[in-house]
């Protein structure tokens, strides 16, 4: 028998996610009726629309690798971390520069960046990989004295830049749209293309799903491990660049604080398990946008900033508990008719009793 269309819609796990984006975008009108309009100026794309995705942009990109660290059954609390230091680096390089908008001084300041948050990426690698740490402690280390090394860079003080090729990463326009999308919508499409039209995807999930019998059955899941890290690393560094090129400056004390707790918080929206061996892409992307749509719509109704951790904290436990097949199974039902039908057998056998 087959499933209507209506309920296999709704019994998708990316239904709920969904719906929630589209209502926090529809309760904007209410508050900015100009909300959905996008204006061409200067030949670049402007509106309330365009900047909920440039500002989500660097979400995606650290939810995108925390995503495969997850889908692998572990867990990244130092993209924090790697943030500041990805963005401390890229500024105090360039601050030393005698032109701040030569190209490859530019350029050789970003890829120091990226390169030293790879290293970061397969230290953490190594520690739960290799020695067999604790994801959670593991990253906790990087979490802690990462925010020492951003500061330490920076000598406890906010780097700032003046430079116009770095400034187009988190606030300049290509074609028409901002850069850090295209960015990010090039990482999410590599990604998407690896780990969905490759068996790469299936290792990770089997990875996740349980190691052990993994790597019995050939799979060399220790590198595995080591790739996904690296890679939620990299993708880390490039939102720190993103950060940090869109204010001009980086600040090695509050650059990307929290933002691990936003990237989990996508990657669960978006239905991948924390247990690993399921992920979903696409699903992160939609969590992202979800949160930075919260966040937009919370400062535009006029949240006081001490409530706003709490709203945010209330609206995403809703979408899980909505998302949660066992929770659904808990709503309260009709309660059906036991009463005998005309055909019953019972009901015949009443009959049946002479008056």
């Amino acid at each position: 028998m087959s499933v209507p269309v209506y309920q296999r819609i709704y019994r998708h796990q990316l239904f709920w996610p969904v719906a929630i984006l589209i209502l926090l975008m529809l309760s904007n009108l209410f508050f900015t009726s100009s909300f959905f309009s996008i204006e061409v100026k200067q030949g670049h794309l402007y509106g309330s629309l365009i900047d909920i995705l440039r500002l989500g942009a660097p979400l995606i990109l650290v939810g995108l690798g925390m995503t495969l660290v997850i889908g692998t059954g572990g867990i990244d609390l130092s993209v924090g971390s790697v943030v500041a230091i990805a963005g401390a680096i890229a500024c105090l390089q360039i601050s030393h520069l005698s032109e701040q908008d030569s190209v490859p001084g530019v350029l050789l300041a970003i890829g120091l960046s990226l390169v030293l948050c790879l290293g970061f990426g397969l230290w953490n690698g190594f520690l739960v990989a290799v020695l067999g740490i604790q994801p959670i402690i593991a990253t906790l280390i990087l979490m802690v004295a990462g925010r020492g090394i951003a500061q330490l860079i920076t000598d406890g003080q906010i780097t700032t830049v003046n430079s116009g090729p770095y400034a187009l990463i988190g606030g300049g326009y290509w074609l028409g749209l901002p850069f850090s999308i295209l960015v990010a919508l090039v990482v999410f499409g590599l990604s998407a293309v690896l780990v969905r039209r490759s068996a790469l995807g299936v290792l990770l999930e089997a990875v996740g799903g349980n190691a052990e019998a993994s790597r019995l059955a050939g799979i060399r899941s220790r590198r595995l491990v080591w790739l996904v890290y690296a890679f939620c690393a990299t993708t880390a560094g490039a939102a720190g660049l993103m950060i940090s090129s869109n204010v001009n400056s980086a600040d090695g004390n509050r650059a990307g604080l929290w933002i691990e707790l936003d990237a989990i918080l996508a990657v669960v929206i978006g239905g991948t398990a924390l247990t690993g061996g399921r992920f979903s892409l696409t699903g992160t992307v939609i969590g992202a946008l979800l949160i930075q749509t919260l966040t937009t719509t919370i400062l535009t109704i006029g949240v006081p900033p001490e409530v706003t951790m709490l709203v945010k904290a209330l609206v995403v436990t809703a979408v899980c508990l909505l998302q949660s097949p066992s929770f659904r199974a808990r709503r309260p039902r009709r309660r059906p008719d036991r009463s005998p039908g005309p055909d019953s057998p019972r009901l015949q056998e009443q009959k049946k009793v002479p008056a």
